[in-house]
C-alpha cells in the first residue's frame, strides 16, 4: 500500500471564524444511461457491476482520507453520481457503516442520496431508509414527457410522480431537480410547471439552466446548428421568473440555483458553498481538507475500474493532491460564497487574502447594481449580479 501522509505547509492555513460542518461525498459512477446533456463523471456498464468489489474498495478508500483528515464530526454525507439508486442497499448500508467507523458521525445528522425515478422501487427506498438515508434527491428534470424525451430521461411523468409520492411517504426530506431554459420554453410555460413542483409538497427545488458542456452530445447538435437554446436574453428573463416564482411559492433562492423553505437548505451544499472541509470517496470524486496545516484539494482517477485497481493496489485512487494557497484559497471562498443569497464573511476573505475587496471596484460593483454589503461584516451578489456571477466574482478577486 502507497502510503498517503499530509503534506508539510507552505503557509499557515488561517484559522476559520465560521464552522460550515464537514462532510463526506461519496461517488457511485455507474448509470443506465448518459443523457445527452451530461458532463458528470457518469458511466454506461452493460454488464452488472461488481458492487461488493467496489464497496471494498470504497472502505479501503476511506481508510486513507481519514488517515488525512484526522478525527472529526461528520455534518452531513451525500452519495452522488451517477445514480446512486442503482446500488443495493446492502451496498448503501456498508458505506454508511464504514463512514460511522472512520469518523464520528452523530444521530440525526443529514444523509442524502440522488436517485432517478426509472430505478425506483418502493423497496429499494425503504432499504436505503433502513441503512440510515434520511433525505433523497431526485433527478426528475422536466414533468411532460416531450421533454423528458428530449432531455434523454429514461421515466416519464408517471414515473416522476410516483417516485415523489414514494419519496415523501418514506424519508423525512426530498427535494428534486428541474431543468429549464429548454427549447421554445416560455415562461408561461415554467410558471406552470413550478407551481406544479411545489404543489407536490416539496420543501426544496434545486433549478438549473440548461447548458451546453463540450463534449455532450448536445453540444454538438447545437454547434451543427440542429439545436437551438433560448438566447441569453432570454435566459435572464427565465432566471428572473425563476426566483419570482419560487418566492412567491415560499421556496425563495437561498443559492443561484437551489430553493428551498426556511430550514430545509441542502446542509452538505451548504459546507462547499461555506468554504467548509469535505472528503470525497469513489471515482472522480474531489475533496478539501484542513490537514498538517495546510488545505488541500484532492481528487481520485475518474475511470471507475481504473480507479479500482489503484485502489487495490495502492489503497487509494487519488490522483491529486494540491497544498492550496492562502490566495487560493481566498478565490474559492468568494467563488462559492457569492453563489449565496447570504454571501461571504469578508473577515474570512480577508484573512486568507491579506486584504479586503479593492475599494474602487467594490463601489462599481455597488454603483451599478451587482453587489451590496450586509452591514460591515458581509458582502453578496444582488439578483442582478447573480446573472453575471462569474464576472462579479473576477472583478473581485482581481
Amino acid at each position: 500500500m502507497t502510503a498517503v501522509t499530509p503534506f508539510a505547509p507552505k503557509q499557515p492555513i488561517a484559522a476559520d471564524p465560521l464552522d460550515p460542518g464537514f462532510g463526506i461525498y461519496v461517488h457511485w459512477p455507474f448509470c443506465a444511461a448518459k443523457c445527452p446533456y451530461c458532463d458528470f463523471n457518469s458511466h454506461v456498464r452493460h454488464q452488472p457491476v461488481d458492487q461488493e468489489r467496489f464497496v471494498a474498495a470504497f472502505l479501503k478508500e476511506m481508510e486513507t482520507m481519514r488517515r488525512l483528515s484526522g478525527p472529526r464530526t461528520v455534518t452531513s454525507i451525500f452519495m452522488g453520481g451517477g445514480t446512486p439508486s442503482l446500488m443495493a442497499p446492502a451496498t448503501v448500508d456498508a458505506i454508511l457503516s464504514g463512514i460511522a467507523r472512520h469518523w464520528h458521525t452523530p444521530d440525526g445528522i443529514e444523509i442524502t442520496m440522488e436517485a432517478n425515478p426509472s430505478s425506483v422501487e418502493a423497496e429499494r427506498f425503504r432499504g436505503y431508509r433502513a441503512a440510515g438515508v434520511n433525505r433523497v434527491s431526485l433527478g426528475v428534470q422536466a414533468l411532460n414527457d416531450r421533454d423528458l424525451k428530449f432531455l434523454g430521461r429514461l421515466h416519464d411523468v408517471d414515473d416522476a410522480l410516483k417516485a415523489i409520492r414514494l419519496a415523501r411517504e418514506i424519508f423525512p426530506r426530498m427535494s428534486f431537480d428541474l431543468i429549464y431554459a429548454r427549447p421554445n420554453q416560455t415562461v408561461a410555460d415554467w410558471d406552470a410547471e413550478l407551481k406544479q413542483a411545489v404543489s407536490y409538497a416539496v420543501d426544496h427545488l434545486s433549478l438549473y439552466q440548461l447548458t451546453l458542456e463540450e463534449g455532450t452530445p448536445f453540444f454538438g447538435l447545437h454547434k451543427a446548428g440542429k439545436l437551438v437554446l433560448p438566447d441569453g436574453e432570454q435566459s435572464a428573463i427565465l432566471y428572473e421568473a425563476t426566483q419570482e416564482i419560487t418566492a412567491r411559492e415560499g421556496l425563495p433562492a437561498y443559492e443561484v440555483s437551489n430553493h428551498a423553505r426556511p430550514g430545509a437548505e441542502s446542509r452538505h451544499n451548504l459546507t462547499y458553498w461555506r468554504y467548509g472541509d469535505y472528503v470525497g470517496i469513489g471515482p472522480g470524486a474531489h475533496g478539501r481538507l484542513s490537514t498538517g496545516g495546510a488545505k488541500i484539494a484532492t481528487a481520485t482517477e475518474r475511470h471507475p475500474e481504473t480507479w479500482l485497481s489503484q485502489v487495490e493496489a495502492n489503497g487509494h485512487g487519488m490522483v491529486n493532491q494540491e497544498v492550496l494557497e492562502l490566495s487560493e484559497q481566498a478565490d474559492e471562498l468568494l467563488l462559492m460564497g457569492l453563489r449565496l443569497t447570504e454571501g461571504v464573511d469578508l473577515a474570512r476573505w480577508q484573512m486568507l487574502s491579506g486584504h479586503g475587496p479593492d475599494p474602487d471596484r467594490e463601489q462599481f460593483l455597488i454603483d451599478h447594481g451587482f453587489i451590496e454589503r450586509l452591514g460591515n461584516s458581509r458582502l453578496r451578489c444582488t439578483p442582478a449580479g447573480m446573472l453575471i456571477l462569474d464576472a462579479v466574482v473576477a472583478d473581485l478577486a482581481c
